[in-house]
């Protein structure tokens, strides 16, 4: 699959935040009202997305030290008394089709089930959209600095007994190391795993049906399929849900932060004190 590039994703940032100051010129039109938000909030996720794109190609990264640092996550999690991965891949290697579902789920859910959580969000509950699109941000920002500290996933050890899914079930895509959309040596934190907590946490956090739990499903099978697929470590998930912990929370503190100057300013300044006559 092929995904924008960065200068394609930056024109339509570009031309949509021209609709949007052309639109909010005339704040009480039925257009500006509707579609000057979305467009306005759309040039900021594109532009957002042109520089992921842009960052991820800068040749900043060297893989030496990707796979010595694999096998230290393999001993710490031993040593942690971590149920191993292996483990969960051979139990899914038991049924075809829970093989194929498993590689399936990784390669084809966790984009479109982010982009439709935003779409929703910013639909239904646009007083929440911006903490949890600030959160995204923060933490996909902080998955991009982490990733010049090169880890291999497991399919890098087949000595380990580790399989890639995706050479026997299709869906590769990766291809050969350093090239398409996805760096093959950035296990450490999960993407896969922080944007799937996203749209659970999210879900759950702004919903308000019973059946928003449900929802709960989509970062527990990500967790379990990034796993039993071969690209990432259990505790390649952990660090990237602490990861969005760390950016909610920074949200909330910026927000707190924001307020409190605001009340500051507003407050009323105390008239000067008249002279005295003489």
């Amino acid at each position: 699959m092929n995904w924008p590039t960065w200068n394609e994703a930056a024109v339509a940032a570009l031309l949509s935040g021209l609709l949007a100051l052309v639109l909010n010129r005339r704040p009480k039109s039925k257009p500006a009202v509707i579609v000057a938000p979305a467009a306005q909030e759309f040039s900021l996720v594109a532009a957002l997305y042109a520089i992921w794109r842009v960052a991820r190609q800068l040749p900043l990264a060297q893989n030496d030290g990707a796979i010595d640092r694999a096998r230290q996550i393999v001993r710490y999690q031993a040593a942690l008394h971590f149920p191993t991965e292996l483990s969960l891949q051979h139990f899914v290697l038991r049924y075809d089709w829970l093989a194929r579902f498993t590689n399936t789920y990784y390669a084809t859910v966790h984009v479109p089930a982010l982009i439709v959580f935003l779409i929703w969000l910013f639909v239904r509950h646009r007083d929440k959209y911006p903490r949890w699109r600030n959160g995204l941000v923060i933490l996909t920002a902080f998955c991009l600095l982490i990733r010049f500290v090169r880890v291999a996933p497991p399919r890098f050890l087949p000595d380990l007994g580790y399989v890639d899914l995706s050479t026997r079930y299709g869906f590769n895509i990766y291809g050969p190391v350093g090239t398409g959309l996805s760096d093959q040596f950035a296990a450490m934190p999960s993407i896969h795993v922080g944007w799937a907590a996203v749209v659970s946490f999210g879900i759950v956090a702004a919903g308000t049906s019973r059946w928003r739990w449900v929802f709960l499903l989509h970062v527990i099978l990500t967790i379990l399929v990034v796993s039993a697929s071969g690209n990432h470590w259990w505790l390649d998930g952990i660090v990237a849900m602490i990861l969005l912990a760390m950016g909610l929370a920074m949200d909330i503190a910026a927000r707190a932060l924001v307020a409190k100057r605001r009340r500051e300013a507003e407050k009323p300044r105390p008239e000067p004190a008249a002279r005295a006559p003489g």
